[in-house]
């Protein structure tokens, strides 16, 4: 797979007839590997042991409804309450990060509202803090440390 902007980590493969399978450690199971798959695998690893968010407040494609429609959003982050924190959109490395993609995270939102919102394809990372009381964000240099 592709070098990604993220440092390097570990992972359990396995082939199954012609595909190859990662281990995802959230979902606790083998999933097929795609490229969006080894940017959400690497992304959830930076995010545990770069950003020190536990994985047991990790939800991978947890589905949601929006507009009547079900959807999955690739990560979301509960704080220690309990409550959506940060929200993620993974895209494969060659999938340029263009406004249509902020527009479906910010969709996913609106049902969450969620403080932080990040967009990754494993090459350019954005991070949105929100400001719900002025409907507003802001671009972030860096994804914030779990607290």
């Amino acid at each position: 797979m592709q070098s990604l902007n993220l440092p390097p980590y570990q992972f359990k493969l396995k082939q199954h007839g012609l595909r190859t399978h990662i281990f995802d450690a959230v979902r606790k199971k083998y999933v097929v590997l795609t490229p969006e798959e080894w940017v959400r695998q690497n992304f959830i690893q930076f995010l545990v042991q770069e950003k020190k968010f536990p994985s047991s407040l990790i939800a991978v494609e947890a589905g949601l409804k929006y507009n009547q429609l079900q959807k999955r959003m690739d990560v979301l982050i509960y704080d220690k309450q309990g409550s959506p924190l940060l929200m993620v959109e993974c895209k494969a490395p060659e999938v340029k990060i263009t406004q249509d993609v902020f527009d479906q995270i910010a969709r996913y939102n609106m049902v969450f509202k969620v403080k932080y919102l990040v967009v990754t394809n494993g090459l350019h990372h954005f991070c949105c803090l929100m400001d719900y009381s002025n409907n507003s964000y802001v671009y972030l240099e860096q994804i914030p440390i779990f607290e």
